[in-house]
């Protein structure tokens, strides 16, 4: 930091700093800013200049012109001088040979933690899958819990880094383009700041997509000449009425960007002239009250589309927007869309957060709540993920939250992310009431866990002690905190099944060694958990059971010594191995995650069966035909079936018939009478007069199979049944 030291003590002269934009930058601060933080200001940006001296952006022009640019942008949403500083000074640390040290000595704590904060993140490639990029992602959206303004910097950082993309090879463009129109306009749309996600939507769609931005821009034009006399004549009705009700109120005209007519269509699939809200009017007023008399007031102007009223005053939007919204047939059956707010809510829609800084008296409630309130969603994210690229994953998902409300059956009103289903709503009350759901009602009627909820609907959650997530909910459920704690269950109970499995499988593999584990002393034991880099010897097991760890390798280095465990190890060891194992594992269909049933054979009780080890998965119990077995010899597991075996387990059988009306209604038929679910049916024409079919279904055993191949051999123009082999 010598140098930088050193730099910092030159003074510089008044020729040597002036530079407009920071002129400019000084005129907006100064309507709202008092002398000493206009004076700070000035120290941040000589700090800034001095050590940006001579470097060039890639457009050719003094870098200093990007950081006062970013901090522009932050006075246009009259944020606080802390924040204008730090944008400023954001490229120091991440760019010149200052240091976070350096800034915190010459600015202090607040504005070094800001900057550092946006360093952090600088570099980061959102779209990629990679660990270290997810985990840089992670400690973004911690800082940003921290302390709000690091986004609201970064987002402004963003935004001149767009409005400055043409100076960039193609392929940069496009990848910038993208990820802002992936990661950074959610989080604006979140935050609620639509003037900056509208800009940043209008950049990357024009660079990403030209042609379509071309064709549709000049679709609006062509458009716009029809709608003016059109949306003049309801703008002057709606203003003659309200002077009449003394209703004070500002009517302006809203065009629909580019973008976001090309998500419709593309959403609908509808063409530009199926588009009815590319136009419409924003009316303005002081009060909620008047928000609400000004509603009544167009409805009696014009018939309302039904259907299409959304009152976000009473209820509002995730990001803590407000209006109330309709739609009108204008004249000639033209519908327009028409937006209700207060000055504060408009101002609000605009900036989003940003506005929190804006009022003197502490700030925008709303904004502020819902900004938190997201931010606690992020924290118990990171708490609850695995690993940074799961919370990557679940932060995408929570981006993108169409919004329903439905309602519990004591009037409470729950939002919920669009498509979410009963479970999403029961996990939305509480962990455990998700966990034990096992029914459900909406509006008093039963329905399946998995329905997909609508807005309005009053949903009633069973639950029963013995009720337990299924890793099907996984298929359907959309929130993240759903997801977040079914896979946490699931995980648990893996583990707690591996265990139990593992021991079995390592002693299995001792036997082979002429031992048993009871047999084996205390030291050897250590020994393995030290190599394995594991904490104790249920972990041990659970590698084992998870075939993450050879049974037989780890045989080997512990079985070269007899001995006795220690006491401490003795009742674990009763408790899951109880009596001495069999020289074949016996498997019951009720061990549940750590073992599966090879898709590729399908193997039933009674099949001669081997398991094969799956790294993370516990193993895959495959016929011993199958000829993936035969492919494979070095992680084999010999097993067999328990003589208590329960459950239902899935058989394929292939159906060779004349192809007569109704075949296939006898089959199945004959396969629902002895006790079969149809899981799935494929056809495959083989030659006429000939079909063959392909039937998936569940049975308890082979001689339950043999009963079902039997019966439907009988069937007149039935030529062939047999089961498929893997």
């Amino acid at each position: 930091m010598a140098e930088s030291s050193n730099l910092k003590k030159t003074n510089l002269s008044q020729q040597d700093s002036s530079n407009p934009a920071f002129d400019s930058l000084l005129k907006k601060a100064k309507k709202y800013l008092d002398k000493d933080q206009i004076s700070m200001l000035k120290k941040a940006y000589e700090f800034s200049f001095l050590n940006h001296k001579g470097q060039l952006r890639e457009s050719g022009e003094p870098y200093i012109n990007h950081p006062l640019s970013v901090a522009s942008i932050l006075v246009e949403m009259k944020m606080d001088a802390v924040s204008i500083a730090a944008a400023i000074l954001h490229d120091v640390v991440e760019d010149t040979p200052a240091g976070k040290e350096d800034i915190e000595e010459k600015f202090g704590l607040e504005i070094a933690k800001l900057v550092d904060g946006v360093s952090k993140i600088e570099n980061i490639k959102f779209l990629s899958r990679d660990e270290v990029q997810a985990e840089n992602f992670s400690k973004m959206m911690l800082a940003m819990s921290d302390d709000l303004r690091v986004i609201l910097l970064k987002l402004a950082d963003r935004l001149h880094n767009m409005r400055t993309l043409d100076c960039l090879p193609m392929d940069k463009k496009l990848r910038i383009a993208s990820e802002t129109l992936e990661i950074y306009v959610p989080i604006a749309l979140r935050l609620g700041m639509n003037k900056l996600r509208l800009e940043l939507e209008e950049i990357s769609f024009r660079t990403i997509y030209p042609l379509r931005n071309k064709i549709i821009n000049n679709a609006v034009e062509n458009h716009k000449g029809n709608k003016s006399k059109f949306l003049d004549e309801i703008k002057n009705k709606i203003d003659e009425r309200l002077k009449d009700l003394n209703i004070n109120a500002e009517i302006y005209t809203r065009q629909k960007n580019p973008y976001s007519i090309y998500k419709k269509m593309k959403k609908k699939k509808i063409s530009f002239n199926a588009v009815f809200d590319i136009y419409g009017l924003r009316l303005v007023t002081e009060k909620i009250d008047d928000c609400y008399r000004i509603f009544g007031a167009t409805h009696n102007l014009f018939k309302p589309v039904p259907g299409k009223f959304k009152d976000y005053i009473a209820i509002p939007k995730s990001n803590g927007y407000q209006a109330l919204h309709t739609v009108l047939f204008g004249p000639n059956a033209i519908p327009i869309e028409v937006q209700i707010r207060t000055k504060e809510m408009d101002q609000f829609a605009e900036s989003g957060i940003a506005s929190h800084w804006q009022y003197k008296t502490g700030g925008h409630s709303s904004a502020q709540a819902y900004a938190r309130d997201w931010l606690q969603k992020i924290i118990e994210m990171k708490r609850n993920s695995p690993n940074s690229l799961d919370l990557l994953e679940n932060i995408k998902i929570d981006l993108f939250p169409d919004e329903i409300y439905v309602f519990t059956p004591k009037g409470e009103i729950k939002e919920l992310p669009y498509r979410s289903s009963v479970i999403d709503f029961a996990y939305s009350i509480h962990s455990a009431i998700g966990d034990n759901c096992v029914a459900a009602k909406i509006n008093d009627i039963d329905v399946p866990l998995s329905t997909t909820l609508s807005s309005g609907q009053t949903v009633e959650v069973i639950t029963n002690t013995l009720g337990k997530p299924d890793p099907s909910w996984l298929e359907f459920v959309v929130t993240v905190k759903a997801r977040t704690n079914i896979k946490n269950y699931l995980k648990k109970m893996q583990s707690e099944q591996a265990s139990d499995l593992g021991l079995k499988i390592l002693d299995k593999a001792l036997h082979d060694y002429g031992t048993s584990y009871t047999d084996i002393k205390y030291n050897s034991i250590s020994k393995l958990l030290a190599e394995y880099n594991l904490k104790n010897i249920k972990d041990l097991f659970i590698e084992i059971g998870l075939g993450n760890i050879s049974p037989h390798l780890a045989a080997q280095n512990i079985s070269m010594k007899k001995s006795f465990v220690k006491q401490k190890y003795d009742s674990f060891v009763s408790k899951l191995l109880g009596a001495r194992a069999n020289e074949l594992i016996a498997i019951k269909g009720t061990e549940g995650l750590v073992i599966k049933y090879a898709k590729c054979c399908r193997p039933i009780p009674g099949d001669d069966i081997v398991g094969l080890t799956s790294s993370g998965n516990g193993f895959v119990v495959h016929r011993s035909v199958c000829h993936n077995i035969k492919k494979s010899r070095s992680n084999r597991i010999f097993i067999e079936w328990s003589d208590e075996v329960s459950g239902d387990f899935q058989a394929q059988i292939r159906v060779y018939s004349e192809k007569q009306r109704g075949v296939l209604a006898n089959v199945a038929g004959v396969i629902s009478r002895l006790s079969c679910n149809i899981e799935n049916v494929k056809f495959d024409e083989v030659q006429n007069p000939y079909a063959s079919f392909v039937f998936t279904i569940d049975v308890k055993n082979r001689n339950h199979l043999a009963n079902v191949i039997k019966d439907l051999k009988k069937l007149k123009n039935i030529n062939k049944v047999m089961r498929t082999v893997g």
